[in-house]
């Protein structure tokens, strides 16, 4: 069967924010995670009386991780999809960044995502229990990013996906969904004018990819409909650098 209640992180905004729309218009139970609190509050008042629950966690400090997967697979023992949305993307030149922030960038973008995969495989596997991981990773996974650290770490978290697809058969399906410049988001206002206008160029498609587009790539991921796939690479990017 499809999951039926899924944890979301990164779920205040863009692409978390219209997948947890989507994933309770479909009727399932979410868990919706951010280090946004004004921005969890006003998804939770525009889902009100939906079956959703909101809770603050900064996905790069490793205590945090583990105390909301405590709690949450506490309260919804019956947890068996998740999605590692969460991401920081700066937009700078490799140059500029200190020591501390490349820790800060490695760690929201992949330590966080090894830390909830890891407890919530932890959770299903010992019950030979089914369920479904999707990751997002970027364009700039594959083909490199003027931002040589989120190249690096949207790169590391394909490989976290394959080698967690391996790890976590046969009872977890482990994809990632690899979008292109996705528009209104806070990514999109940071990407350096020549870099928007190469992306663009690129695409084969012209309309513009929305945060909506990227939801519907992640929730046929997490249903049956998918039940063969694992490890994949789901590309939302309008056919940009095609490779």
């Amino acid at each position: 069967m499809s999951v039926s209640t899924v944890i979301v992180t990164g779920a205040a905004a863009g692409v978390g924010r219209a997948l947890v729309g989507l994933l309770l218009d479909r009727g399932m139970t979410v868990i919706a995670s951010d280090i946004d609190e004004p921005g969890l509050a006003s998804l939770r008042d525009a889902h009100a009386g939906r079956p959703l629950a909101v809770s603050t966690c900064d996905v790069g400090v490793r205590a945090e991780c583990d105390a909301f997967m405590e709690r949450t697979l506490a309260a919804f023992p019956q947890v068996d999809g998740l999605v590692n949305n969460a991401g920081l993307y700066l937009g700078r030149p490799v140059w500029d960044y200190d020591d501390t922030t490349i820790e800060r960038v490695i760690a929201v973008n992949v330590k966080g995502p090894v830390w909830l995969s890891r407890a919530f495989a932890g959770h299903l596997l010992p019950h030979e229990r089914r369920g479904a991981i999707v990751n997002l990773a970027s364009v700039a996974g594959e083909v490199g990013s003027s931002d040589a650290l989120y190249g690096t770490v949207k790169a590391g978290v394909i490989g976290l996906t394959k080698s967690n697809a391996m790890n976590f058969a046969p009872y977890i399906r482990v994809n990632v969904v690899s979008p292109g410049l996705i528009v209104n988001t806070a990514i999109a206002d940071r990407i350096p004018e020549y870099r928007y206008k190469e992306y663009k160029r690129q695409e084969m498609l012209d309309y513009d990819i929305l945060p909506e587009d990227v939801a519907r790539i992640c929730a046929y991921a997490l249903s049956d409909d998918a039940k063969s796939m694992t490890g994949a690479v789901l590309r939302a990017d309008n056919g940009c650098y095609p490779r």
